[in-house]
C-alpha cells in the first residue's frame, strides 16, 4: 500500500474536503483505499468510512504511544493509504509538536501534502509556505489550494513557482455545495446528511478537473512493515456494543480487541427493544445523546433491558455520551438510571483536550496504580452521587497542572468523560472485561 498526510496550516484549511474527494477520486478509479485520521477524532473517520466503505483507523500518538500507531497503521489494508491530519501541520500538545500531524509523518516516514485555503494574500503566502518547509525534517511533497476562484489560484501558482521550490497539484474551485453543517462537536456525522453522497461526487469531479492526480500519485511513498504487537486471544468474551446515531464515538481497533476475544454483537439503544441475550461485557460509547434524547428516552424497554442488566453485575464501560445515558436524566429528559444523578449541557467545552488517568481508588472495575492516557472533548457535564475512583491531571504548555475526579464505578460499572485507546495499555482492557486469560 502506497500512503500519504493531508495537513494544512490550520484548522479549517480544506483537508477533510480534500481527504474525502481524494477518496471517492480514487475509489471511483477502482482503487481499495485506507483512510487514517491524526489524533483523536471521531467524526472525520465517519464520513471517511462513509466513502470507502473501509472503516477508518486514527493515529494518536499520545493515546496509543509509538508502537500503537505503527500496529494501528499496519491493520490498514488497500491499494492506497491516506491519513487526513489534525489542526495544523505541527501543532501537537500545547506548544510542542510532540504528538502533531509532523511527528505522525516523521514516525511512519510518509510525505505530506499541504491544503491551503488563502485570502488576500500572494508573495506573503510564500513567505509562510517556505516557513512550513523548514520548520522541521518533514517531507512536504506539494500543495493543493482550496476554496478558491481560478483566477486567484493562477495567481498563487505563479507566485509559488517563483518562490518555492514545491509542487503545486491544482486547486479545488470554492463552491458553497461542498458545505458541511457543524455542532457542538464538530462537524455534523455523516448519516445525518441527506444530500452527502451529491456532495461527495461533486468534489470528487471538481478534483478530477482541477487537480493533476496522476502527478500526486506519483507522491505516495510505500509503507514500511510494522509489527504488531497488540493481539489478544479469543477466550469467549461476548460483548455488546452500542452503534448508532447517538452512540457512534468508537476507535476502530478497540473493536477489534473485543472481536478478538471473543464475539461482538451491535445494538442499538435508539432503536431495539432490549439488549442482545447471553452478553458477559457492555460498551457504551461516546456521541450524541443529548442530539436524539427524545427517542432515547422513549425507548423505555431498552432503559429497562440496560438497567437491570447493570444492576444484575454485567461488566460495562461507559464513555463520555456513555456516561450521560447512564445517568438519571439527560437536561430533565429520563435515561437509564443506573448511576444515581444526572448530566446537563452546558455553552463551553468541559475539560477539554489530552490528560491522563491515574485509578487512585481500590475499586470493581479497574487495578489502583493504572495510568494511561486519555481525551476529553465535552460539553455537558455530569452531577453524580457516586464513588469516582481517577485523578485526571492535564499538564499545559506553561507547567501549570489541573486536577479532576472522574471515573465513576457501581457494582461492575465503570462510566468516565476520559475517551482511552486500548493500546495505550492492554491492562485496562484486562480489567474491564473482568479476565486474567489473556
Amino acid at each position: 500500500m502506497k500512503s500519504i498526510i493531508i495537513s494544512s496550516n490550520g484548522s479549517s484549511g480544506g483537508k477533510t474536503t480534500v481527504t474525502m474527494g481524494l477518496l471517492k477520486v480514487l475509489k471511483n478509479r477502482g482503487f481499495k483505499v485506507q483512510s487514517y485520521k491524526v489524533g483523536p477524532d471521531y467524526i472525520d473517520p465517519d464520513f471517511h468510512e462513509y466513502i470507502t466503505k473501509v472503516p477508518a483507523r486514527n493515529l494518536d500518538l499520545y493515546l496509543m504511544g509509538e508502537e500503537g500507531v505503527k500496529a494501528s497503521f499496519s491493520r490498514g489494508k488497500g491499494d492506497y493509504g491516506i491519513v487526513e491530519g489534525v489542526m495544523g501541520l505541527y501543532d501537537g500538545k500545547g506548544i510542542s509538536t510532540e504528538y502533531s500531524t509532523a511527528h505522525v509523518a516523521k514516525v511512519l516516514n510518509l510525505p505530506v501534502i499541504l491544503v491551503l485555503s488563502p485570502k488576500a494574500k500572494a508573495s506573503t503566502l510564500c513567505a509562510e509556505i517556505l516557513g512550513l518547509m523548514n520548520f522541521e525534517s518533514v517531507n512536504i511533497a506539494g500543495i493543493i489550494f482550496n476554496n478558491i476562484k481560478e483566477s486567484y489560484y493562477k495567481l498563487l501558482k505563479a507566485a509559488v513557482e517563483k518562490y518555492c521550490d514545491i509542487k503545486v497539484f491544482g486547486y479545488v474551485p470554492k463552491d458553497e455545495r461542498l458545505s458541511l453543517k457543524s455542532r457542538h462537536l464538530g462537524l455534523v456525522q455523516s448519516t445525518e446528511i441527506e444530500d452527502l453522497n451529491k456532495k461527495i461526487d461533486i468534489c470528487a469531479e471538481l478534483m478530477e478537473n482541477n487537480l493533476d492526480i496522476e502527478s500526486l500519485l506519483q507522491c505516495f511513498a510505500n509503507n514500511k512493515e510494522y509489527i504488531d504487537n497488540f493481539h489478544v486471544k479469543n477466550i469467549g468474551i461476548k460483548s455488546a456494543v452500542a452503534l448508532d446515531k447517538a452512540f457512534s464515538f468508537y476507535y476502530r481497533e478497540n473493536i477489534e480487541l473485543l472481536q478478538e476475544l471473543g464475539e461482538v454483537r451491535f445494538f442499538s439503544p435508539l432503536e431495539d427493544k432490549e439488549l442482545p441475550k447471553d452478553i458477559d461485557f457492555i460498551y457504551l460509547g461516546g456521541g450524541y445523546p443529548e442530539v436524539f434524547i427524545e427517542k432515547l428516552t422513549g425507548n423505555k424497554t431498552m432503559l429497562k433491558s440496560i438497567r437491570d442488566a447493570l444492576n444484575s453485575g454485567i461488566r460495562c464501560y461507559a464513555e463520555c455520551g456513555g456516561l450521560m445515558y447512564l445517568t438519571e436524566a439527560i437536561d430533565e429528559r429520563e435515561t437509564v438510571g443506573f448511576f444515581k444523578g444526572t448530566s446537563s449541557m452546558t455553552n463551553r467545552l468541559q475539560n477539554f483536550g489530552y490528560a491522563n488517568i491515574e485509578v487512585v481508588k481500590e475499586n470493581s472495575m479497574m487495578p489502583k496504580g493504572l495510568s494511561i492516557n486519555c481525551h476529553e472533548f465535552h460539553k455537558s457535564q455530569v452531577r453524580l452521587d457516586e464513588n469516582s475512583i481517577y485523578d485526571v491531571t492535564k499538564i499545559s504548555y506553561d507547567g501549570s497542572i489541573k486536577r479532576w475526579n472522574c471515573g465513576y464505578v457501581k457494582q461492575n460499572t465503570l462510566g468516565s468523560y476520559a475517551h482511552v485507546h486500548f493500546f495505550g495499555d492492554l491492562e485496562m482492557l484486562k480489567a474491564l472485561i473482568g479476565s486474567k486469560r489473556f
